[in-house]
């Protein structure tokens, strides 16, 4: 498969929402292994299909330490989150350079269509559950800075410039 290209803040694509996966089609599977082969390129734990400019709600996740078990996802959903959070320092390298801590549910149920196909349900937990909340947003037209206070937004955003493409 391909190493594709990934968008760059603030293209206007990463502001749109998604269109939903009708079926998982031969072309949704080159599309899941084109993106976990531009994952694992980053290296990164998760990528969404807007990152690379596909308008489709697909996401990968492979949050392993030995990599090789990502979850190719069509239309994933949060049905159930933990009480309990966690902080990580997340990134997207569609804005390079900078990064922030972000508070999200420590668990959640997510529901989506499986690369068969199948609908599906899994937990996931820690990095996979932060990786999976994040490709999530991103699929809704959100970025990871949308969840801090507009100061520490609009720091991280000036950071991001200063440091250039």
């Amino acid at each position: 498969m391909a190493v594709r290209p990934i968008l760059r803040w603030p293209d206007r694509r990463l502001r749109a929402a998604a269109a939903d996966v009708v079926d998982v089609t031969d072309a949704v599977r080159a599309t899941w292994a084109d993106m976990i082969d531009t994952m694992e390129a980053m290296p990164g734990v998760g990528l969404a299909a807007v990152q690379i400019g596909v308008m489709q709600r697909l996401a990968v996740v492979d949050a392993s330490g030995e990599r090789g078990q990502a979850v190719r996802m069509a239309n994933p959903e949060v049905l159930h989150a933990s009480v309990e959070p966690r902080d990580h320092e997340e990134a997207s390298p569609c804005l390079p350079g900078v990064s922030a801590r972000i508070t999200r549910p420590r668990a959640v149920t997510v529901r989506f269509l499986n690369a068969e196909g199948a609908v599906e349900e899994r937990d996931f937990v820690g990095l996979w559950a932060t990786s999976v909340q994040h490709q999530i947003d991103h699929l809704a037209g959100r970025m990871y800075f949308d969840r801090l206070s507009k100061v520490k937004r609009d720091m991280l955003l000036r950071r991001a410039r200063k440091a250039g493409p």
